[in-house]
């Protein structure tokens, strides 16, 4: 499987993702348009409680019934029946305890996906319910008798710089997030197959190719050569395809029935099975001087992880390390804490616990500035980061890349577009509920900040491997390419120093070396970092080759300063193969009781402004316009950067208004689309946008993440212009009517 791209665009060219077109006339092929001859399908049986104690299951009448091959439990697992992202925690199939709502409890394979839905209902299943434990405070309350063996606390984060927590004025407030889903569109789906050798090989749609094949690998007791995985194409992720879903339940009926099995999720069943976003309470008291110059930040940063770890440490790390956010503060202390309930999992999902804690950190200086007299805007110009600063909850100094002055200045000058066209204006719209007579408006203001790549002492490398034959070039990397257009960007830094050379990308697998996880703003730093290596000693082969000082490519021919040689001159059926591993500069662990040090490799600051008009009567609220400066480092594509920058604020309004998978004692009650209401085209306002160029020094082609900024300060953003608008509180989102009336 490969993927051929067009080769005449280099970096800074506003390229068009070679998915866009085959997306637009229905040509991609998902996950779900493999086929295999000779393959069953297959459906996961799913716990119906958030707590309870399984007691019995009987398979003997979906085993009778036409079509279904195999029904598989916990006792059909190889090796060990414990997966996790990062903590093996997480049971393939339930053993003993279901402790939430969608655990696997068995996986009906039959020759057709409608024979295996109808096998699910006659599995007989006996369970003993438990109580739920669906609070922050219930879990801490119970770590005597905790629902799982390795306790309710998953993760602790003590933070601590400065000693004098005193200042002439202080404000303290307590904020909440709800529960956002990743709602990418293309739900799970994958095949497995198995290769003769005793293994298998998954065509799926992942974020992280060989972190998948690890757990696997645990699950199956197999190698990594008998264990591989193909990535097709990515209908979204966001984050939610970081974790194991369906993956070891179709491997193992592959080698079990020795077919090809598939299985393709359906929308409330995807909701239960991927992690979400960390639903958050936190707990803020911060003062400043009379001249709104900020002494100290205290927070309390406590996320609900739900039963299983998945990446809820780094996410916990991540909400502590920009609970101060980006300014400077003499005296910080951040406690964090994430721990296990009996509600749906949490895990990652854009901006990884930096949203949250952008919420909470943006809101409180709102109320302080409030109560100090001073203009929101002008209480964060005195207090922003600048270069030779050191991070508020790290000690580590920032430097060559804190344009948070500039920021603050361009999104405040920068217009909103023409509010007036703002399509719930129009006659007839949804928009016709605000009555003028009883409208008001408001402005909000918040700046943003988070780590790109990973952090915290993991080591951060990537590889990429390149061949040149007289065809072209081929590209390969195991990035995985999920609608942030890491292909694009890996095209055009190669069209660079090829131009004129037809380029083709080769589809991710584990046949490939590790390029990493496409997630922390991470692939155009690390992958194209990558990329730019191997390009280079492709170049050097070839100048060694030729025995010329150097060569370079014009319109697809090789050029040095001799003469000009096409690549079938210099090639015929030879090829040149390089690969090349790239590594991010080191950070340091921290300290799990003083988390200091140079935790992060860099950082990517945003600023957002809002504009919104609320029916104070109704609690009605249409965001009219929105403005954004963002410092993108380099911009490879400005294209793609604009549409990470329009999506991430259509998240934000979503997590503002919307978005937040409800549960009543740990059951969901809102997991389709009926009743998740994510934002439409028509619920997106009008966007100015303005792309600050900052390279980073560290950066071999001067790169920033781009993904997630977005979604950091939007949020925070449109909940500021609400509080200006009703003067209600809203301390909490996603908000509702009933928070902003009288």
């Amino acid at each position: 499987m490969t993927t051929a791209t067009a080769s005449a665009t280099g970096v800074g060219a506003h390229a068009v993702r070679p998915d866009v077109p085959t997306k637009l006339s229905g040509d991609f092929e998902y996950s779900n348009d493999v086929r295999i001859p000779g393959m069953l399908f297959g459906a996961t049986k799913r716990s119906p409680h958030a707590h309870a104690r399984l007691v019995s299951i009987d398979a003997s009448r979906a085993l009778a019934h036409p079509g279904v091959v195999r029904v598989l439990t916990a006792a059909d697992v190889p090796t060990s029946n414990l997966l996790g992202h990062i903590m093996s925690d997480q049971p393939v199939f339930v053993e003993e305890v279901a402790r939430c709502e969608g655990e696997a409890v068995a996986f009906v394979v039959a020759t057709s996906q409608e024979f295996a839905w109808a096998a699910l209902d006659l599995i007989e299943v006996h369970w003993q319910p438990l109580t739920a434990i669906t609070t922050i405070d219930d879990a801490l309350a119970t770590c005597d008798s905790p629902l799982h063996p390795l306790g309710n606390v998953i993760r602790e984060l003590h933070i601590e710089r400065g000693d004098d927590f005193t200042a002439d004025v202080v404000v303290e407030a307590t904020w909440e997030t709800g529960r956002q889903d990743q709602l990418f569109l293309a739900p799970e789906s994958a095949v497995a197959y198995p290769t003769g050798d005793g293994g298998v090989t998954l065509i799926l749609a992942t974020q992280d190719l060989h972190t998948d094949q690890h757990q696997l690998c645990t699950v199956l007791g197999l190698p990594p050569d008998r264990v591989h995985l193909i990535n097709s194409g990515i209908g979204g992720a966001f984050g939610g395809r970081e974790d194991i879903t369906l993956q070891a339940h179709l491997a193992i009926a592959a080698l079990v029935t020795n077919r090809p099995v598939k299985t393709t999720y359906r929308r409330g069943e995807s909701f239960l099975a991927h992690p979400k976003r960390h639903p958050a309470r936190l707990t803020y008291r911060v003062g400043a001087s009379s001249d709104g110059m900020l002494q100290f930040v205290e927070a309390i940063v406590e996320l609900d992880g739900g039963p299983y770890a998945s990446t809820s440490q780094p996410v916990l790390g991540s909400a502590c390390y920009f609970a101060a956010g980006p300014y400077r503060i003499p005296a910080v202390r951040v406690d964090g804490r994430v721990v296990r309930t009996n509600n749906p999992i949490s895990g990652a999902m854009r901006g990884f616990g930096a949203v949250q804690a952008c919420f909470g950190i943006e809101s409180t200086l709102d109320l302080l500035a409030d109560r100090l007299g001073v203009d929101p805007v002008e209480l964060r110009r005195r207090n922003v980061l600048r270069d030779g600063d050191p991070f508020p909850t790290s000690g580590q100094v920032v430097r060559d890349q804190t344009p948070l002055d500039v920021l603050i200045e361009t999104c405040v000058n920068l217009p909103y577009p023409d509010v007036d066209a703002h399509p719930l204006r129009e006659p007839g719209g949804t928009g016709s509920t605000l009555m003028s007579a009883r409208t008001q408006q408001g402005e909000g203001f918040a700046l943003g900040v988070k780590n790109h790549m990973y952090g915290e002492g993991v080591r951060e490398y990537s590889w990429a491997g390149l061949t040149l034959s007289r065809h072209g070039l081929t590209v390969s990397s195991s990035a995985s390419e999920c609608g942030q257009g890491i292909q694009t960007v890996l095209t055009q830094i190669v069209n660079d120093a090829f131009p004129g050379v037809a380029v083709t990308l080769a589809a991710p697998s584990t046949y490939m070396k590790y390029s990493g996880s496409s997630s922390a703003s991470r692939q155009s730093w690390m992958s194209g970092s990558a990329v730019l290596g191997a390009s280079r000693l492709l170049l050097a082969h070839l100048t060694e080759r030729l025995n010329v000082d150097s060569v370079a490519f014009e319109e697809g021919e090789i050029v040095d300063a001799a003469k000009r040689r096409s690549l079938n001159d210099v090639l015929g059926d030879d090829e040149i193969s390089v690969e090349y591993e790239y590594e991010a500069p080191p950070t340091s662990h921290g300290v799990e009781a003083f988390g200091t040090g140079d935790v992060h490799v860099s950082w990517m600051f945003v600023a957002h402004k809002a504009l919104v008009e609320v029916d104070v009567e109704l609690g009605l609220c249409t965001v009219l316009g929105i403005a954004t400066a963002q410092d993108v480092g380099r911009a490879i594509n400005p294209r793609e950067v604009r549409g990470q920058i329009l999506g991430g604020i259509a998240q934000g309004i979503g997590f503002a208004f919307n978005e937040s998978l409800e549960t009543r004692d740990g059951l969901s009650t809102n997991n389709s689309l009926t009743d998740y209401l994510v934002p439409t085209a028509a619920d997106m306002p009008p966007v100015a946008i303005a792309m600050l160029e900052f390279p980073d020094p560290r950066s071999p082609l001067g790169i920033k993440g781009a993904g997630e900024p977005s979604s950091l300060s939007s949020t925070a953003a449109i909940a500021a212009a609400v509080r200006r608008a009703t003067g209600q509180p809203v301390a909490r989102v996603p908000m509702r009517p009933w928070d902003l009336t009288p």
